[in-house]
């Protein structure tokens, strides 16, 4: 299987990321690439084919499908792996927006109620509640971004004043438009017969002093989706974490191997929801990734 596991260009690399590179161009823009590594359980555990194209074109459509609630930072995709986008400096808060009493990780929202929580981000839920029940509205459950331990820390949305994270101007401001960017993205995530079940949503600052959605929006990286129905289908990486956690590893020790035919199969779900999403049929890039990539870049930089 062709893998994309690392970028290698002839710029400044300013962060390697679970799934991304980051390059500076100049003061006011940076190179991203979207590889094909995936990252479960705030770790990096294998590479998926097609992945980082996914993300990245994926990502773009949905950019443009949100520009008029806040402005992003993507200024350009010059290939299939690449965006170059407004160099920002980021929030320190992760907005994850749920829907559900969903997900499988140490911060998801059923995984805490299971172990006997019923205060959690803040909220109050009842005894009784089912796994994937609908909540009665959607809700934000934020963390951290990395944190002190390196990994995602959970947040009450009083926490991210308390902790000087945000001032309450532009906390406000952050919340409603993550509100706004969620119902958005079910709206048109229904229309192709998907259900967003929970993503989350990273901002940032430019030179200007102005507010930006940064990152990825919307994929099945960062959220999880649903094929709407009476059964539960998943359409993200829910199955891997799903996979992993029936062989006991939520994240600690070494990981077990799992057959190369659920990653293929993971990588043709990718493909099928940016298909799903978007409208598009996917084209997939070149492989080797880096050579087509040097190749593409260098009459723009």
């Amino acid at each position: 299987m062709p893998i994309f596991s690392s970028s290698d260009l002839p710029y400044k690399l300013i962060h390697r990321g679970k799934v991304r590179d980051s390059y500076m161009i100049d003061d006011h823009r940076r190179l991203i690439i979207s590889t094909d590594r995936l990252s479960a359980f705030d770790r990096v555990l294998h590479q998926v084919p097609y992945k980082g194209q996914v993300l990245n074109q994926l990502s773009a459509w949905w950019f443009s499908k949100l520009a008029d609630i806040i402005p992003n930072h993507l200024l350009s995709v010059p290939d299939e792996n690449a965006m170059i986008a407004v160099n920002t400096k980021p929030i320190l808060v992760e907005v994850v927006v749920r829907a559900y009493l969903s997900g499988q990780t140490q911060t998801a929202l059923w995984y805490r109620y299971s172990l006997g929580e019923r205060n959690i981000y803040g909220y109050n839920f009842p005894d009784g509640m089912k796994k994937n029940q609908a909540l009665a509205k959607p809700i934000i459950t934020p963390t951290t971004k990395g944190g002190l331990s390196g990994h995602d820390e959970r947040l009450t949305c009083q926490q991210v004043l308390e902790h000087g994270l945000l001032d309450q101007d532009t906390w406000e401001i952050v919340k409603n438009t993550s509100l706004a960017l969620f119902k958005r993205g079910q709206e048109l995530a229904l229309v192709r017969g998907l259900i967003l079940v929970d993503t989350k949503y990273e901002f940032g600052i430019d030179h200007q002093g102005r507010l930006l959605l940064i990152d990825e929006v919307h994929t099945p990286d960062s959220s999880r989706f649903w094929k709407a129905g009476l059964e539960i289908e998943n359409y993200d990486k829910e199955m891997i974490r799903l996979a992993y956690d029936k062989l006991g590893f939520r994240g600690n020790g070494e990981p077990p191997i799992l057959p190369d035919d659920l990653w293929q199969s993971l990588s043709e779900r990718y493909i099928k929801i940016y298909e799903m999403l978007s409208g598009h049929s996917f084209v997939p890039g070149v492989y080797p990734v880096n050579a087509r990539l040097c190749k593409n870049l260098e009459d723009i930089l």
